[in-house]
């Protein structure tokens, strides 16, 4: 769980609420389904002109990584890549067939099974920074479509207001209306700045970010599997991999 991410996702609601609350307008008042359905609705279905529809799909999971990720634990990952080193240097690289199970980043054991399976380190690395630039291009569109609803919902907030003032216009037989008509339609434009502002836009920054943390993982991953490949020491790569890792964080000798 992202301890973040929720705390200013709650705070966030919180103190709009909270603020409506303290407010002379009752709650009911900042409440209109038509809006509602203009705004995410309509920035919804624009998205969907953007995006396949698999990638549609798939978008409330992408959503709730923000909230669910745990972060990327490297400290444990350099000890993990570290053992592997210490076997293959003591035992030789086919030793690690029998440790490839109980490896549990999926690059580290991609390339650690392609090492014991004979295969050149060219082409280990071809095929890690392969799967590496995939892992990219499938976060970059989950960040784009988080993106896309950031900028459709505020626009199509402003269309629902538009439409809000064309409908109370056509109509000034009783100005003391007026006043109430305006409030609803301003509504949607409210709702378009909040959907985009406490979910859409922030979400897609804490993905951004958390590709790019990953992006750093896996060069650890790919860069200590290439070094156990090539026999460096186990102490090389430790130091080598540590410089990943905050200065706090190291335990270089």
């Amino acid at each position: 769980m992202d301890i973040a991410s929720l705390i200013g996702l709650l705070l966030a609601i919180g103190l709009i609420i909270g603020s409506m609350l303290l407010g002379t307008a009752p709650l009911s008042a900042f409440c209109d389904i038509p809006s509602v359905m203009v705004v995410v609705g309509g920035a919804i279905a624009a998205a969907l002109i953007c995006f396949p529809l698999g990638s549609m799909l798939k978008s409330p999971m992408i959503a709730l990584k923000v909230l669910l990720n745990k972060g990327e634990d490297r400290r444990t990952l350099i000890e993990q890549i570290v053992k592997l080193a210490e076997t293959a240097r003591r035992d030789g690289l086919l030793a690690l067939e029998s440790q490839i199970a109980e490896i549990d980043h999926p690059l580290v054991k991609t390339g650690i099974q392609m090492a014991v399976d004979g295969s050149t380190p060219e082409v280990v690395q071809e095929v890690l920074r392969t799967e590496v630039e995939a892992m990219q291009t499938r976060h970059r569109e989950g960040k784009s479509i988080m993106d896309q609803l950031g900028r459709f919902a505020p626009a199509y907030g402003m269309i629902g207001t538009l439409m809000g003032l064309i409908m109370m216009l056509q109509d000034m037989s009783d100005p003391s209306g007026i006043g109430a008509g305006m409030a609803v339609a301003l509504i949607t434009t409210l709702y378009g700045a909040i959907v985009a502002n406490v979910f859409f836009s922030p979400f897609a920054e804490k993905l951004g970010l958390i590709s790019r943390n990953e992006m750093v993982t896996m060069e650890i991953a790919i860069r200590g599997v290439m070094a156990i490949q090539s026999g460096e020491s186990p102490r090389a790569i430790d130091q080598k991999l540590q410089t990943f890792l905050p200065a706090k964080e190291r335990t270089l000798e």
